[in-house]
């Protein structure tokens, strides 16, 4: 058995002294596992950085096998991660996500393309806190929907509306409408309206927040987020610093 595609490095875990099993991310062959003999040693190390975009070859005697994985780099991304901590972050909050959440071996080319979209962003020096956190927020509810676990924001689960949907239900995951929304309000999720197509333009940093508490809130009920001891505790390292900075630079 043997393959070739494009991936994103999402996590390298040492196996004895100098080898690693490495986790990546690839739009044909979704998240995938492999052993890559040497790949703690000087000439390797830098290349299976997390964020790193390569191309591996895949190999095995049988299907089931864990395999034996080759790699070239493709573009070091990490460095473009490493310009800020709250990048940094906001990866490797993305990374635990797909590592605890997406099945492996099972093609998700959507989340594939939408980590691609996010690692762009990140790179982008003229994208601010407030991009990336809303960009971080969309991948995470892609995630969601490749799962079977998707929102409808498409219009008003008690009237049907289209127009002024402000909340989520928190046991359908459908809109609502301000107004229907407003009698049990505080019991609802606040839905931000980046969410709601358009570029985004305009997002404070209250919507990102509200963003982030309303995918956390699907990520738990479906996926026992807390559980995931390192999921839970990368989105909270990212949400901690996204709070921290925004305060400081809240322009």
């Amino acid at each position: 058995m043997e393959w070739s595609d494009e991936a994103i490095v999402l996590n390298a875990e040492r196996y004895g002294e100098a080898d690693c099993i490495l986790d990546v991310m690839t739009p044909a062959h979704g998240r995938h596992r492999g052993y890559v003999k040497g790949g703690m040693g000087r000439r390797q190390r830098a290349n299976i950085q997390p964020g790193n975009e390569v191309v591996i070859s895949w190999r095995a005697r049988v299907e089931d096998q864990l395999g034996n994985f080759t790699l070239e780099p493709k573009r070091a991304r990490v460095a473009d991660l490493l310009s800020s901590r709250e990048r940094l972050a906001a990866f490797l909050s993305v990374a635990a996500l797909l590592v605890v959440a997406m099945p492996e071996r099972e093609p998700h080319e959507r989340v594939y393309n939408g980590l691609i979209a996010l690692l762009d962003l990140l790179a982008d020096e003229e994208a601010g806190l407030m991009d990336y956190g809303a960009g971080l927020v969309r991948l995470e509810l892609g995630v969601l929907g490749e799962l079977g676990f998707g929102l409808d924001l498409s219009a008003c689960a008690s009237t049907g509306v289209t127009e002024d949907l402000v909340y989520v239900s928190p046991k359908t995951g459908r809109a609502v409408s301000r107004q229907a929304g407003a009698p049990y309000k505080k019991k609802l999720l606040a839905l931000p309206g980046f969410l709601l197509g358009g570029t985004g333009a305009g997002v404070v940093m209250q919507d990102v927040t509200d963003g982030l508490a309303l995918t956390g809130y699907f990520l738990e009920r479906h996926m026992h987020l807390s559980r995931a001891e390192a999921l839970a505790h990368a989105r909270a390292r990212f949400a901690e610093l996204f709070q921290a900075e925004s305060a400081e630079n809240p322009f």
